[in-house]
């Protein structure tokens, strides 16, 4: 059994490395990788920002015969988000950087073209200076006379800010005390007077209310109800009923007529039961005994009380018996 990682390869002895087919490939081959906007830029057909980081699936070319230093510059193809043109820059070894080439503009790129204008500028000098003797002396007569120029200036800076260094602070201060006081006073007229005028609204607002509720009298205000305490039965005393609630209670009043009263037949006399049969009513014996009812016959009203309707039918029994 082979070995799983196989270090060194078996190779026969008739084997030939230049037999081997060697596959061709064109120099300026593309290849698609995945890069980010190495700037801001601004697509040219249809202005659609593009900012730096975004990312894209872009195709890498070699660029033929630029070389820096040994190192070659690559070429990147991009499409724009909005429009699908072609967008193309390239890398820049010498700067670090990358070059806009085609299809977009880059932005924020002043300070850049100002440094690189200086730059160019000091180049051209020095390379009329290193050919040209009269052209240094010259250089250094201007350099020279700026300098004195600029300290000129300087001069006159500092002895106008000596001139207003004289100020006097303490008059400053009392300045700015009073207009301080000015404006404190001035905001206390002015609540002063907010005030007074709010106090008039509010009495003329009075006033109508005022005559107003003479015009039309105002409904009184409802009183809550008061709510029965449970436990004041419990602290009232007890108040003594009287003899003729008690009386009238058990029995009843002597002036109104009693349900019972029905029940009770009143015994009519014996008069009255021979007058109502025909036979006349003999007189009585002079020295002859009367009943209780005949010394008083006054008859009973029908408002009578059943006490007294039942006194009179015993009255009634004692005279038949009597006889």
């Amino acid at each position: 059994m082979s070995e799983r990682k196989v270090l060194n390869k078996y190779y026969p002895p008739d084997f030939d490395p230049s037999k081997i087919p060697k596959l061709k490939l064109p120099k300026d081959r593309q290849y698609v990788v995945r890069l980010m906007a190495p700037f801001n830029m601004r697509c040219k057909t249809c202005g659609e920002y593009i900012y730096k980081g975004k990312k894209f699936n872009a195709r890498k070319e070699t660029v033929q015969n630029e070389v820096y230093l040994g190192l070659p510059i690559f070429r990147f193809y991009i499409k724009c988000t909005r429009c699908l043109a072609e967008i193309t820059f390239k890398t820049d070894p010498e700067n670090t950087d990358y070059t806009m080439e085609h299809g977009a503009t880059r932005n924020f790129q002043a300070e850049k073209l100002l440094e690189e204008e200086e730059k160019r500028v000091q180049k051209e000098r020095e390379d009329e200076e290193l050919n040209n003797p009269m052209k240094v002396l010259e250089n250094r007569t201007k350099d020279s006379k700026l300098e004195m120029e600029v300290l000129e200036n300087l001069q006159e800076l500092k002895d106008l800010n000596q001139r207003q260094a004289h100020v006097d602070f303490e008059a400053m201060l009392r300045q700015h005390r009073l207009s301080e006081e000015e404006r404190r006073r001035q905001e206390q007229e002015e609540d002063e007077q907010e005030t007074a005028a709010l106090l008039e609204e509010a009495r003329k607002r009075r006033l109508l209310e005022d005559s107003d509720s003479e015009d039309e009298a105002a409904p009184t205000p409802l009183q809550p109800a008061l709510r029965p305490n449970p436990t004041a039965i419990l602290d009232e005393a007890p108040k003594p009923k009287r003899k003729v609630e008690v009386w009238e209670q058990s029995i009843g009043s002597l002036g109104s007529r009693s349900p019972l009263s029905r029940l009770v037949v009143v015994k009519k006399a014996k008069a009255d039961l021979d007058c109502s049969n025909g036979q006349p009513q003999a007189a009585p014996a002079p020295g002859a005994p009367q009943s209780r009812k005949e010394a008083d016959p006054a008859p009973l009203t029908p408002g009578a009380s059943s006490l007294s309707q039942l006194g009179a039918y015993l009255d009634s029994d004692d005279s038949n018996g009597s006889n």
